[in-house]
């Protein structure tokens, strides 16, 4: 039997197994997640929670799926946060300082807090990144922000209303399109998959069950 520990949902108490994750011990408690659970991998940045501990006054966020509880934990999902996203032709902007000061003017109100760095719950140099993205160095914000999951905490705590995700998936976008040599090797391989010639494989595949499809993806051949 799992040790319980007590934890508070929207201040209100419960007990649960101390081996569960925040997303799993809501459900414990009787929470249908019918919103704000995605992956439940922490890939899609669905579930971004701010908690404390009950003595500490510091307010921390994370995923839900991927934190354990802990005694003493005062929980609360934050609902979803309406980040900027500006509507752009990626055929049509140039990797040049001025298209982020067109779109994202707001970058270039950052006040150094780093509050958006405190909260990211990948740990990313998200304010670091931003200073990129002022100074037109596309490369190194794509590089800095390539693990972001969009679960918008940063933005959340951001004094001044940056959308740090849309800003970072701009300059991904720019790097990815302008700046990153091109990977002839991956063109051809989308011809050959447009051209079905991995056809076969992906219908065997699709047949077999979920186990052995981890097992064949764990002993797969990678390029060095």
């Amino acid at each position: 039997m799992s040790e319980m520990v007590n934890i508070f949902l929207f201040g209100k108490k419960y007990e649960v197994p101390s081996n569960l994750t925040i997303m799993k011990a809501m459900e414990y408690a009787g929470y249908q997640l019918i919103r704000g659970c995605g992956c439940r991998n922490g890939f899609c940045g669905a579930c971004a929670t701010i908690y404390r501990i009950h003595g500490d006054r510091e307010l921390k966020a994370c995923l839900a799926c991927q934190t354990q509880v802990q005694d003493g934990m005062y929980i609360a999902t934050l609902p979803f946060f309406p980040l900027v996203k500006q509507v752009y032709d990626i055929e049509k902007v140039k990797p040049t300082e001025q298209i982020m000061m067109q779109l994202y003017p707001e970058i270039y109100s950052c006040v150094g807090c780093n509050a958006c760095t405190k909260a990211c719950t990948q740990e990313l140099k998200v304010m670091q990144y931003i200073a990129h993205a002022q100074r037109g160095e596309y490369e190194k914000c794509a590089e800095l922000s390539f693990d972001c999951v969009m679960c918008g905490v940063c933005s959340s705590r951001c004094p001044a209303g940056i959308s740090h995700p849309q800003v970072a998936m701009l300059a991904r976008r720019l790097n990815g399109k302008y700046i990153a040599p091109e990977c002839k090797h991956l063109n051809e391989r989308v011809e050959e998959i447009d051209a079905g010639a991995f056809n076969s494989i992906i219908e065997e595949l699709m047949g077999k069950p979920v186990e052995e499809i981890k097992e064949l993806y764990n002993n797969r051949e990678i390029e060095k």
